[in-house]
């Protein structure tokens, strides 16, 4: 009995169609049951996200003698997240089939449901997005166009040893300032658009350009300028039309959880005047703030005083970022194409809402990204179950999960674990919001990837210990051949790839601020960039890693394999994670293998890789 699946919500011949599915699209069940228990019903047990289980009754089909089929349809009316498991009759009385792992049904031993995410029938997301790739800048570290910079404001350390790390000792007083400058900007951005380019970018993500006083520039000081290091909103109107003739995508990364303690709104140290929420009980910024009861004691992100919270549902603040001439409006009308909402499960539904209203209101085509770190189909933060992906919020999310997966596939082999949780994500995500997911392997918030997948355990050392190290030439080897294999995989996932600035120049390092030195022009590995152009062209020749479908093929002894499948097209990966090189039969009817990356075709018809390879071909039909 053990052994006997009675229900595999990731195979059709169980339930159809795979994964989510827009609100009226009908579902139809199937419950395979052992002849030998004597069945005589099987219901459905469905409920909406906190509402009531309802019953729906299965109905005979047929029976082989070994095993009976149960099946009925049922079509959800409306967008939103649904739980259901499976209740059953025999003689001896009542039992139920809950989901245990890989999606499989069982008879004991678990008790969690399956879930169901419908979505707007309506959801569309914005098309230039998918099949391309992004690369994430933050903007002080990439390039410094030499451009004279004007109006610099006090307090900033201005550097010109950009092979160095960034200052990150805690002065006297125990403070770690984050007020040294590599003077990278927007002009400088622009004048790398064709090395860009050769990657095969076709979406830039800005970290923070606004004016702020640290060189992260995630305490904003003034959403309506751009920080005078990095040039100007003509230099942004510039790099975005620069990038537009090229096919390159724009978006700027929206900080609207918190602000700086040194700015226009709070100015808490009278940078900007007499004025501000901090300095004026009267001051029209005041509203923004929770104030205790004096003007120290108020709500900060994290508790982190340098950034005061700001009350995103306050009216002047709501109107001030997403009305129209707003904050929003006003770069999207500058030639940005989209949007990063940073810590977007720190900000209310009602606030998400308005910002999708006004980002659209520029365009269907431009992106509304969210910062979500877990399953963002099923989030649960202010109290509530979130609502980002069913098709009036989020067009999709930053994809951690894949990360995750990924890297600890690379670096551990475990076959089953990856495919398991790549599936988790590719059935409880929408079509549109899974194939515009950024797919990245690392960003500014963590360990840069050639040191993620070395074998140091950087997570675990203090700060001096981290800024010592540099990786033995062994053990640089060792990551980049498991990054080689770790980007086939993300370019080749559901979803868009996403590059974070000088990954693929070999830059190491490790926790914020290690993970942020500048790029190293002049000192790139330049093997490691022809590689990642190979992906880049790849992922614009086949035009399957669009929105093709994903097809598991198998998941054991170390290697995984996957089809990616558009109409007549279809291209299958297979990673080997062992030490050793192995030939993979692709069982495909009547098809020819054309290898793309890292494989042959043996004279037996199999595909031969080496150990540690994600390997890509072409099936010909």
């Amino acid at each position: 009995m053990q052994f006997f699946v009675p229900y595999d919500s990731r195979n059709e011949a169980y339930k159809t169609p795979f994964g989510s599915v827009p609100e009226g699209q009908s579902v139809h069940f199937s419950v395979h049951m052992p002849r030998s228990m004597g069945c005589t019903g099987v219901y459905l047990v469905l409920r909406e996200d906190n509402g009531e289980e309802i019953f729906y009754k299965l109905y005979w089909r047929s029976t082989d003698g070994v095993t009976e089929w149960w099946e009925c349809d049922y079509t959800p009316a409306e967008a939103g997240l649904y739980w259901y498991y499976f209740e059953y009759s025999v003689s001896w009385g009542n039992g139920r089939i809950y989901r245990s792992e890989g999606g499989k049904g069982c008879f004991s031993g678990a008790c969690d449901p399956w879930q169901l995410t419908v979505y707007d029938r309506e959801f569309q997301t914005p098309d230039k997005i998918k099949g391309g790739v992004i690369y994430q800048i933050f903007p002080d570290r990439f390039y410094c166009s030499g451009a004279k910079k004007e109006n610099i404001p006090y307090g900033r350390v201005l550097r010109e040893d950009r092979e160095n790390l960034p200052y990150w000792k805690p002065d006297s007083r125990g403070r770690i300032l984050n007020n040294d400058y590599f003077c990278g900007d927007l002009n400088g951005i622009e004048e790398k658009l064709p090395y860009l380019h050769s990657l095969g970018v076709t979406c830039i993500y800005l970290n923070p350009i606004f004016e702020a006083h640290s060189n992260h520039r995630y305490d904003t000081a003034d959403y309506m300028a751009i920080d005078p290091l990095l040039g100007t909103k003509d230099d942004f109107i510039s790099l975005c039309k620069a990038a537009k003739a090229l096919g390159v995508s724009v978006i700027f990364d929206g900080v609207f959880s918190h602000t700086g303690d040194d700015s226009i709104y709070f100015n808490k140290y009278k940078r900007y005047g007499s004025g501000g929420a901090y300095n004026d009980e009267d001051s029209p910024y005041r509203s923004w703030y929770t104030f205790g009861k004096t003007r120290d004691e108020y709500a900060s992100w994290w508790g982190i005083d340098i950034l005061p919270e700001v009350n995103e549902n306050d009216k002047f603040f709501s109107v001030f970022i997403t009305g129209e001439g707003g904050v929003i409006d006003t770069w999207l009308e500058a030639g940005a194409d989209g949007v990063r909402l940073d810590v977007a499960d720190e900000l209310p539904d009602a606030f998400i809402d308005k910002v999708r209203m006004i980002v659209k209101k520029n365009g269907n085509d431009r992106y509304l990204l969210g910062e979500v770190w877990e399953d963002a189909s099923n989030k649960f933060s202010w109290g509530a179950r979130r609502r980002y992906l069913l098709g009036d919020q989020l067009d999709s999310v930053m994809n951690y999960p894949f990360r995750d997966a990924i890297i600890s596939f690379v670096k551990n082999a475990d076959a089953g674990m990856f495919m398991n949780k790549i599936m988790d994500i590719v059935e409880n995500y929408p079509a549109p919001a899974l194939h515009t997911a950024m797919n990245h392997l690392g960003t500014h918030d963590t360990v840069r990837i050639l040191t993620a997948l070395s074998d140091v355990e950087v997570e675990s050392l203090d700060r001096d210990r981290q800024a010592e190290i540099r990786l033995t030439p062994h053990q640089r080897e060792t990551a980049i051949t498991r990054l080689k294999a770790a980007a086939v995989l993300q370019y080749t996932l559901p979803g868009v790839p996403s590059l974070y600035y000088g990954d693929e120049a070999g830059l190491e390092g490790g926790k914020d601020p290690f993970n942020r030195r500048f790029y190293p022009w002049g000192r790139e590995d330049t093997a490691l960039i022809e590689f990642f152009r190979k992906l880049g062209a790849m992922r614009a020749d086949y035009t399957v890693f669009r929105e093709g479908s994903f097809l598991p093929l198998s998941d054991q002894l170390g290697c995984a394999a996957y089809l990616r499948k558009a109409g007549d097209s279809a291209v299958v990966v297979i990673s080997n994670m062992n030490g050793h090189a192995i030939d993979y039969r692709v069982n495909y009817p009547h098809a020819a293998l054309k290898p793309i990356l890292f494989c042959d075709v043996t004279a037996r018809g199999e595909l031969h890789l080496d150990g540690v390879t994600t390997a890509v071909a072409e099936i010909i039909v």
